[in-house]
């Protein structure tokens, strides 16, 4: 049975006809044409799917859409500050050369812009614990923790 659901997405309103199975992920991707978020594993461990749903960080891998009525979703496209250009995360990230695949990198800077916002000057360990769960298989995480505290104008 197909339902209705209207939700926001990087600011926009949106009004999707979804399946009670289907997944946010699958919808930010084949519907909404959003590819920035990533699948990996589709069972909540990897963290290559985080976005923000109504400004805490979650995955969207195993989400249903059905749940999402009246929230408000950012993805990595949002985090984009539209004429104003990247978002100093963003920015941070290329100035430290972050990536290297770059495959987890979108939901790896969703949960570093959640800790940002709760905590604007974190220490090294609250970054480390923050993104913990992101697999990274490149061996980027030294870079990626620098480009955080340089976005949070913390490096020390």
């Amino acid at each position: 049975m197909r339902e209705a659901v209207s939700f926001s997405v990087n600011g926009s309103p949106v009004e999707v006809e979804v399946e009670d199975d289907e997944t946010l992920l699958y919808i930010l991707r084949n519907h909404l044409g959003l590819r920035g978020t990533r699948f990996g594993c589709g069972m909540e461990q990897c963290g290559a799917c985080m976005v923000l749903i109504d400004g805490a960080p979650a995955f969207s891998c195993a989400r249903l859409v059905t749940t999402l009525e009246g929230a408000s979703v950012v993805t990595v496209e949002g985090l984009a500050r539209g004429d104003e250009g990247l978002h100093p995360l963003q920015e941070a990230f290329l100035a430290e050369q972050a990536g290297q695949c770059g495959y987890c990198l979108s939901g790896i800077l969703i949960s570093a812009s959640a800790l940002l916002t709760r905590t604007p000057s974190p220490a090294r360990a609250e970054i480390i614990e923050a993104l913990d769960m992101h697999l990274c298989r490149c061996g980027a995480m030294n870079r990626i923790v620098r480009a955080v505290q340089r976005a949070a104008g913390t490096i020390r």
